[in-house]
């Protein structure tokens, strides 16, 4: 697919010297970043991401995006409810998580931008037989008619390897923590 430039969405639970510190790399590199917060204390992240002028999204939390002035807001594979009215009343932009073609359906119901299959490398969170690879990865993606985005096990060894997607973005976590 070409050497092409990826967004990034990183996933923050805290904030400590170490990852702003690769998070301010990243935007030095002149890399169109985001900034997910998994945590429900946010103040702190949130407070961040304003000073540096990253676009912030919650993480299936509605009512704490539109009291933080959020960006957007991420729903999660386990977020089901089928409302597709967040972006017309709210103008958040709406990202989702899914690891299936049901759950890109649903995420497609939900009016999602943009769409983070997953796990597609390796991580501690999922099994070895749920991992996609790179191949399996393409084929569920194939009739995908959204931005699609490579989530999970990405490292500084094969993120390369996302190149042979059709991902214009990688969702990161260990890739700026460790």
């Amino acid at each position: 697919m070409g050497n092409i430039k990826l967004d990034y969405y990183i996933f923050v639970e805290e904030l400590n010297e170490k990852i702003i510190k690769n998070i301010i790399n990243l935007k030095k590199q002149k890399l169109r970043i985001n900034i997910v917060i998994l945590d429900k204390n946010s103040l702190i992240i949130s407070k961040f991401a304003k000073k540096e002028r990253i676009p912030l999204f919650f993480t299936d939390n509605l009512r704490d995006a539109i009291k933080n002035k959020a960006d957007g807001i991420f729903l999660t594979s386990k977020y089901k409810v089928l409302t597709n009215n967040i972006k017309k009343t709210t103008k958040l932009e709406v990202i989702g998580s899914a690891h299936n073609q049901y759950e890109y359906y649903i995420k497609k119901k939900q009016n999602c931008s943009t769409i983070l299959l997953s796990p597609i490398f390796y991580n501690k969170k999922y099994s070895s037989n749920k991992i996609l690879y790179v191949p399996r990865f393409n084929l569920i993606s194939l009739n995908w008619k959204t931005n699609i985005c490579a989530l999970g096990g990405i490292s500084s060894t094969n993120i390369k390897l996302i190149n042979l997607t059709r991902s214009k973005s990688v969702g990161v976590k260990s890739l700026i923590t460790n």
